[in-house]
């Protein structure tokens, strides 16, 4: 009876161990390629390799003034109409009144209390400064009354500068400017000089000798063949 049950038990466990073993070879070969290293370690990071993150170029505040649109920037100075005025003789608000602004004296009249610090800085609303205010208050003039974050949008203050430049000042804009090309990527190796064309590579070599003159002749002359390469004041 013993034996007869050893028997049994025998085949089972070994019956138990088959079965493991199959079972472990077919999920290897089943699920090899899901467990197969990847190419490249560690994850893709959105913007990152394709330069989306780079901040972008913005251009001169007088090639923008030369495609903006006076009516898009009395839209943008809607969100401006909380603390200020813009008509002739209209009283100031929680800001002063704009009328006239472009080209006025930053921070002083208006019959308006401003900062210290905007006063202080005793320049001229031109384009230029206009922008940069409009950009970030806070930043141009530490200590600014005015809460406005600023416009992020370059197109938007050019708008907005153009429409207050019609409200009572009317000056000349500022001539477009050449832009400068934009810049290679960081650590982009710069690729060899190609030879001009019709030029022998000899002629092209750095640092080759010319052949000495024989005595008592002229000596030849050789061509160098180089190629140039929303609101003002609180």
């Amino acid at each position: 009876m013993n034996d007869r049950f050893n028997t049994i038990a025998g085949w089972t466990l070994f019956g138990g161990i088959v079965a493991l073993g199959l079972s472990t070879v077919s999920s290897h070969y089943f699920l090899a390629d899901k467990h197969e290293a990847p190419e490249k370690m560690g994850y893709a990071v959105v913007g990152a390799a394709d330069g989306a993150g780079a901040a972008a170029v913005v251009a001169p505040i007088a090639n923008r003034l030369a495609k903006a649109d006076a009516s898009k920037g009395e839209a943008v100075f809607a969100k401006c109409k909380a603390c200020h005025t813009i008509d002739q003789g209209a009283a100031n608000g929680i800001g002063p009144n704009l009328w006239g602004v472009v080209g006025d004296a930053e921070g002083q009249g208006r019959g308006y209390a401003f900062s210290d610090s905007l006063h202080a800085k005793g320049g001229k609303w031109d384009f230029a400064s206009l922008d940069t205010w409009l950009t970030n208050p806070k930043a141009f003039a530490d200590g600014t009354k005015m809460s406005f974050a600023g416009l992020a949008s370059p197109e938007d203050r050019a708008n907005v500068i153009l429409y207050l430049n019609t409200k009572g000042s009317n000056l000349p804009l500022p001539a477009p400017v050449a832009e400068a090309a934009a810049a290679a990527p960081a650590g982009a190796a710069a690729g060899p000089a190609k030879p001009t064309a019709g030029a022998s590579t000899a002629a092209t070599t750095a640092g080759a000798a010319a052949p000495a003159a024989a005595p008592g002749a002229s000596t030849p002359v050789t061509a160098a063949g180089a190629t140039a390469a929303p609101a003002a004041g609180h």
